[in-house]
């Protein structure tokens, strides 16, 4: 697998990503630069080659002069991301995500729920985009610092949430004002965000505690799902500073 661009791994080589080889532009060569002093520093093999190298290698093609291979990415288990926010001394907080298709999303979701603090994603192990590089490149490095479980049914990682006292909630249409309900999100909590096109499926809906909302004004009557996570994650830590 590839890292790609100068901000994935510089948070990737000061995560500790297990990194074989890095690749520069050799017409950065000579220049005092902060990926090469870590990879220095961490003892890491890099060489200097043609851009054309690089441009054939890559797969998002915005490497920005700088490719790692890495091993493929290291995912966890549910009880990995609970023992996290218990380290940390936190309420847990996760985001699970239903069947989402796009990498650029994923990417995205990944970013937003770094910067907010999120404990851990869990994701679905069929139907569903994995990482790969273009979602390592979208989250411009946050997902070296993201616990993500890959779980073979969503229904069975809710079940375990709720044995640990976690309240998980279906992001969707025709639920509760996130805004302006009286849920204690300073508890142990967990958002489902559903799919592009479908939404969360009414299956897994039922086995959540209730059904979240965002209040739209216009004609369009959904949001990209990155956005709607995005606005959802950052509307839970305001509540939790509260």
């Amino acid at each position: 697998m590839y890292i790609e661009g100068k901000n994935a791994i510089k948070q990737a080589l000061e995560a500790g990503v297990t990194i074989n080889k890095l690749m520069i532009d050799k017409n950065y060569q000579g220049r005092k630069d902060e990926i090469i002093s870590l990879a220095v520093q961490k003892k890491i093999k890099f060489e200097f080659v043609p851009k054309l190298v690089l441009d054939k290698k890559s797969k998002t093609a915005h490497h920005q002069g700088y490719i790692a291979e890495s091993v493929d990415f290291n995912y966890c288990e549910v009880e990995d991301i609970l023992a996290k926010a218990l380290t940390r001394g936190e309420s847990p907080f996760i985001v699970i995500l239903d069947g989402l298709e796009d990498p650029h999303n994923f990417g995205a979701i990944i970013r937003s729920c770094e910067c907010a603090g999120v404990h851990g994603i869990i994701i679905p192990k069929n139907r569903a985009v994995q990482v790969n590089e273009t979602v390592i490149r979208t989250s411009t490095g946050a997902i070296s610092n993201m616990l993500i479980a890959k779980v073979t049914n969503l229904k069975d990682a809710i079940k375990v949430l709720k044995e640990n006292n976690v309240w998980v909630y279906a992001c969707e249409a025709k639920g509760e004002n996130i805004f302006s309900c009286n849920k204690d999100f300073s508890l142990p909590t967990a958002i489902v965000i559903g799919s592009e096109g479908f939404g969360v499926r009414q299956s897994l809906i039922a086995y959540c505690d209730g059904v979240l909302s965002l209040p739209l004004k216009g004609k369009v009557n959904s949001l990209n799902a990155s956005v709607a996570c995005g606005i959802v994650v950052f509307e839970i830590v305001r509540r939790r500073q509260v």
